[in-house]
């Protein structure tokens, strides 16, 4: 059904690219950089096709397996945006933080879904803010990413990484795994969303993520399953010169000790 061999992937335990093809395939991508001024001018000009004005599909599908009996359970929500998907987690109890470098993207998600804020600094992190939702559990993070820790949000029984890991600069994702495990409690489960296609058609982002990757930054420490994949094809991505895209759903959690 998909036309380009570079979406044949294997299972995680596979492996079976094997890492000098796996470099190969992410060298077009490997020295792009978006600078944290670049996406918020994307916010201030309103080119935001990355949102999505509904809750996502795949963790509509899937939220049983992540939330797994649970109630109350804490969601972190890296490069949040404006994610309507926040707002739906905490209706059913849960809180949720996010971290968004646009202010923009924070009031308008409030805006947006009729709910009143209050805004503090962060004293831990210059120029930083927090806006606290008055009627739901949600505090949204207005800073660099890299700049949050566990010692400021704490960790969390949930993760739900739609458009982050495939956003920052290819160069920062071991960086990005580091923070990603640190701010993982014992029983979470991070659902993670990644994108399959062929890097040389297309500059990003989103950024091209293979399996193998994936294993890679996390394997060492956390246990991986593919839970979904699907093709994502639209003439969206036909315009970005490509000839097939592969979406995949994965769940990571730390490794029992």
């Amino acid at each position: 059904m998909l036309s380009s061999p570079l979406l044949d992937a294997s299972p995680l335990s596979s492996c079976s690219w094997g890492q000098p093809n796996t470099t190969s395939m992410l060298a077009p991508q490997a020295d792009q950089v978006m600078a944290l001024g670049d996406w918020e001018e994307r916010w201030q000009e309103g080119r935001i096709g990355f949102h999505q004005p509904h809750v996502h599909k795949m963790l509509e599908k899937n939220i049983d397996k992540v939330v797994s009996g649970r109630t109350g359970v804490r969601f972190f929500f890296p490069l949040c945006g404006k994610a309507v998907d926040m707002k739906w987690l905490a209706d059913m109890g849960h809180s949720v933080v996010g971290v968004e470098i646009s202010e923009k993207a924070i009031k308008q998600f409030f805006a947006e879904n009729n709910l009143t804020y209050s805004e503090e600094p962060v004293p831990a992190i210059p120029a930083a803010k927090v806006y606290k939702s008055s009627e739901r559990n949600i505090s949204l993070y207005q800073c660099d990413l890299f700049k949050f820790s566990s010692s400021i949000g704490g960790q969390f029984g949930a993760i739900w990484d739609r458009g982050s890991l495939v956003a920052i600069n290819p160069r920062d994702r071991e960086t990005y795994a580091d923070l990603i495990i640190s701010l993982m409690a014992k029983d979470c489960r991070y659902l993670l969303d990644t994108l399959l296609y062929n890097a040389a058609l297309y500059s990003g982002p989103p950024f091209f993520v293979p399996d193998e990757q994936l294993a890679s930054l996390f394997g060492k420490s956390c246990d991986l399953e593919l839970l979904q994949s699907a093709d994502a094809m639209t003439e969206r991505y036909r315009a970005w010169g490509l000839d097939s895209l592969t979406e995949n759903l994965h769940l990571i959690t730390p490794k029992s000790i």
